[in-house]
């Protein structure tokens, strides 16, 4: 099984999450307390579970999709789970957890916009 083959039910499975958590963390931004760290958390989720299936669907046209899927998803798991252990437990993922998801993050969107440098072969189209 290939690699693309293998990461894109994960890419839906985990856009799929991203947004369930989404609206999970606005509901719960928006009942009280400090609410910075769940809004930027729910705000990145709900921008990149759409992102993600976008990446699904165009699986067989963006030859970058499957690194881009990895790199998006586990950069928005790690920012908004670091940010959702800083608001509930007051502690942190991990040493610079939420920069390292963000760099996750914004490597993904570079890998996207790489995309549009691959030409597809004849025998892609």
């Amino acid at each position: 099984m290939s690699f693309s083959a293998t990461i894109r039910p994960l890419t839906l499975f985990i856009a799929g999450i991203l947004g369930g958590a989404g609206v999970a963390l606005a509901a719960a931004a928006s009942h009280g307390g400090d609410t910075h760290f769940l809004g930027s958390a729910s705000t990145m989720c709900l921008a990149h579970a759409p992102t993600l299936l976008a990446l699904y669907a165009g699986y067989d046209r963006i030859r970058t999709a499957p690194i881009a899927a990895v790199l998006l998803g586990l950069g928005t798991l790690i920012f908004a789970g670091d940010l959702v252990g800083r608001h509930f437990g007051n502690s942190s993922l991990f040493p610079l957890a939420a920069p390292t998801g963000g760099l996750g993050m914004i490597a993904g969107w570079a890998v996207v916009a790489l995309g549009a440098s691959f030409k597809r072969t004849a025998a892609e189209t």
